[in-house]
């Protein structure tokens, strides 16, 4: 393959994994299902422990600059066989939360145009199980068309990259700005509900290991820099 990658295109390139659209998806279901308004605090953990990992990935990827990343460091390390399950498990990791975040731009495109997720950009497949019978066609187009887009050429899906990244962070500062403009602190505690837990802590301090465990999908995008550094 020909080295065609700059400095700032790995950046840009770790930078848009982890200021994706996983960040979108994680942060909407961690808040409502595992830990509440205490989502601050588990993105909190959930940095330090990507933090400790990316000290990793720089160490290795100095030392081994590699294509392969993860999958070459435990191959060197611990041998082939543990280097296979890594690899393997690296693979479901970016296939599922690929797939993740594609059937949340459907959801969040839905939303936008006001109308039905389920009646209008899916399709039900009778005699399938309950929760496995939809094919959500938004969410395959929209992967074909960046599969498209990677194998057409690597500068050309690092430019669309580029773009992609700088639109996610613009919208990421505006919603941080009007939130300290127009947010109230009383959102910062769930309301009195005898139904279900409320407070700052709903869930407690479980609840707050459980949404980093979520959330902390919302930082991969590091380790892609030290597999793509070898085409620098």
């Amino acid at each position: 393959m020909k080295r065609s990658l700059r400095l700032y295109d790995l950046v840009g390139f770790g930078i848009g994994g982890m200021v994706g659209a996983r960040v979108f998806v994680t942060t909407r279901l961690a808040s409502r299902i595992n830990v509440g308004p205490s989502i601050v605090l588990s993105y909190a953990v959930a940095g330090l422990c990507a933090l400790l990992s990316a000290f990793c990935y720089t160490e290795f990827a100095v030392d081994l600059p590699v294509a392969g990343g993860a999958f070459s460091y435990i191959r060197v390390t611990f041998g082939e066989f543990l280097a296979f399950l890594t690899g393997a498990n690296l693979i479901i990791d970016y296939v599922l939360s690929n797939a993740a975040a594609a059937r949340g731009f459907t959801a969040y495109l839905g939303t936008a145009m006001g109308i039905s997720t389920h009646t209008h950009l899916r399709f039900t497949i009778h005699g399938l199980p309950e929760g496995y019978n939809e094919i959500d066609i938004v969410a395959v187009a929209v992967v074909l068309l960046l599969t498209l887009v990677i194998c057409y050429s690597t500068r050309e899906s690092s430019w669309l990259n580029m773009v992609l990244t700088v639109l996610h962070i613009l919208f990421i500062v505006f919603v941080i700005v009007v939130g300290f403009w127009r947010g109230e602190w009383k959102n910062f505690t769930e309301p009195e509900n005898p139904k279900s837990p409320s407070g700052f802590f709903p869930f407690g301090a479980s609840g707050v290991i459980n949404g980093a465990a979520v959330v902390y999908l919302s930082y991969i995008g590091y380790d892609g820099c030290t597999s793509s550094g070898k085409w620098r």
